[in-house]
């Protein structure tokens, strides 16, 4: 057995499962009554990791959006993933909301998950990755202690615990 033991605390979003979703509520908002002839459209940037809502109000924006997080519900994916912006007055009475899809740790979030795990006064090790977080220790008991710690904490996004050895 390795003398120290790790793992990874990472933020990540399956696009496939997202992608999914986005076509699931396209559909829907062409079959269901109150929606069919509203005139909303949605579009996704599987690069920008974006969702566009246009709709000719803001009500019918809000239900739409309402639709794309039941999906993403569904498929798996945690809501907080997802940033919903403020509605943006477009051409006419209509408007956009642009979701953001989050992903991977920005280093304020990185810093205060750091800052966190030290405040349990754990004997672990933490170094930031880029858009991770490697925590290290020779215990694993200490591993577990700051998953448990962390699952029980909200950072405004999903976190994940991966590369467990």
């Amino acid at each position: 057995m390795a003398k120290e033991s790790s793992f990874d605390v990472v933020s990540s979003v399956d696009m496939q499962e997202v992608d999914n979703a986005f076509q699931q509520a396209k559909r829907e908002l062409a079959q269901r009554y109150d929606l069919k002839d509203s005139g909303a459209t949605i579009e996704l940037d599987k690069n920008g990791k974006t969702i566009t809502v246009a709709a000719p109000a803001d009500f019918v924006a809000r239900q739409v959006i309402d639709v794309i997080n039941t999906k993403i519900i569904k498929r798996g994916i945690e809501l907080s993933a997802m940033k919903w912006g403020k509605p943006i007055a477009a051409t006419g009475q209509s408007v956009r909301v642009i979701g953001q899809i989050i992903e991977g740790i920005d280093k304020e979030t990185a810093g205060k998950i750091n800052k966190d795990i030290k405040n349990t006064k754990a004997k672990v090790k933490v170094q930031i990755e880029g858009d991770k977080l490697r925590v290290s220790s020779a215990s694993r008991d200490a591993l577990q202690e700051v998953i448990a710690f962390l699952k029980t904490q909200d950072y405004g996004q999903p976190l994940q615990y991966t590369n467990y050895r």
